[in-house]
């Protein structure tokens, strides 16, 4: 079985290309964004904080609701890239170039803690319980992530070059079973939540196809941390193989099916003793 690559690698990883990051990276559902306003009462005056923040991807619709957004990335590269993108809302923007471990930020000073794409490269326990400790008495929590391919509605193009990832270095995304990935398996991310004292726990999935070229699925797949990990020339012969799979086998174009999955949770008013 191929090695699962270490946590704190996720640290520096994508940073190796933060603008190809950027551009290869598709959006988060819609959905996403409408029950961060519904359930999670994000809008103006909210105090949030991300962790893992990348180039912002997720950063950018928080900012446009009107909220405050507290940044921590480890990566400057990628810090770099995000401070360019939404310079438009440096005002409501605070940056911390660090990790979320080692981050410095006030007791109860957020309504709204979020995590897009991260989590799964920290400890989840210590992490969630560090971000319960943020919010105020009523905050919100959301995490969430994209899997690059349903595995309850796999793809053809996912059939088709499943042994070619099979050979690879796996994520911590890839989760604890074959079959379920981090983001997906439910019940011990609920348990996770649920030991760092959050209440009122929701759980959504949100199933999503799209069309790609082949230079649309180049650019996503180098921004996987398996191919990311790859000797420059490694990852050129994996990609031409891919591409050849996109050109020969698909006609240049391939449909493929996501499934975003977020938790959402909130700090009890009162705590039990």
């Amino acid at each position: 079985m191929p090695a699962t690559i270490k946590r704190d690698i996720g640290r520096t990883v994508f940073g190796e290309d933060a603008r190809g990051y950027t551009d290869a990276r598709p959006a988060y559902p819609a959905r996403i964004y409408d029950i961060l306003r519904e359930t999670c009462y994000a809008g103006p005056q909210v105090a949030a904080f991300e962790i893992g923040a990348g180039t912002g991807q997720a950063t950018g619709p928080l900012l446009d609701f009107g909220c405050h957004v507290t940044v921590i990335e480890p990566d400057v590269r990628m810090v770099a890239v995000l401070c360019d993108r939404l310079i438009r809302h440096e005002t409501q923007l605070d940056v911390h170039a660090v990790t979320f471990e080692d981050v410095n930020l006030s007791a109860s000073s957020f309504d709204l803690g979020v995590a897009a794409m991260a989590l799964h490269w920290l400890n989840p326990e210590t992490s969630l319980t560090k971000a319960f400790r943020l919010l105020r008495p009523g905050g919100h929590w959301a995490m969430w992530w994209t899997v690059f391919g349903d595995p309850l509605h796999m793809d053809d193009f996912q059939r088709r070059t499943h042994y070619l990832f099979k050979t690879l270095e796996q994520s911590p995304s890839q989760g604890d079973t074959p079959s379920t990935p981090f983001s997906l398996d439910k019940a011990r991310r609920i348990a996770e939540l649920e030991e760092a004292g959050f209440e009122s726990i929701r759980f959504e999935e949100i199933r999503w196809s799209t069309m790609l070229d082949k230079q649309q699925i180049l650019a996503l797949t180098a921004t996987f941390s398996p191919v990311a990990r790859l000797s420059e020339s490694n990852r050129k012969c994996f990609l031409d193989v891919l591409g050849r799979v996109v050109d020969e086998d698909f006609g240049g174009t391939v449909s493929r099916n996501f499934v975003t999955a977020i938790y959402t949770a909130t700090r009890p008013l009162t705590q039990t003793p």
